[in-house]
């Protein structure tokens, strides 16, 4: 299984971007995708998932600012960000899991970081 994330960059607070995550070696529509996020000297933390039936999840801090898509055509997922701030900045990791229910607790499969950093 592959998950190659794109799409990070440098851009202002209030700015936006959209990640993308291209997945292979699984059944794409049958599995939860989703976006972590680690900032330096802080633990990874889920940001949103998407379940296999479109189910979404995402954390408060993201609520109403970042909306997370997948396309099953292009076994992608996507996760737009808009309105972000300074601490939005991390490295975003894509991540695989069977359900939503463990892409939350423990995903199986990880992609590499892409950095996000937002300047003020």
């Amino acid at each position: 299984v592959q998950l190659q994330a794109s799409g990070g960059g440098l851009v202002q607070v209030g700015g936006s971007l959209r990640l993308s995550c291209r997945a292979s070696g699984l059944t794409f529509g049958r599995y939860a995708m989703g976006w972590y996020r680690q900032a330096p000297g802080k633990e990874r933390d889920l940001v949103a998932g998407i379940g296999s039936g479109g189910t979404t999840y995402y954390a408060d801090s993201v609520k109403g600012r970042f909306t997370i898509s997948r396309d099953n055509a292009k076994n992608t997922v996507y996760l737009q960000m808009n309105n972000l701030k300074p601490e939005d900045t991390a490295v975003y990791y894509c991540a695989a899991a069977p359900v939503l229910a463990v892409l939350i607790s423990t995903p199986n499969y990880w992609g590499q970081g892409t950095q996000v950093t937002v300047s003020s």
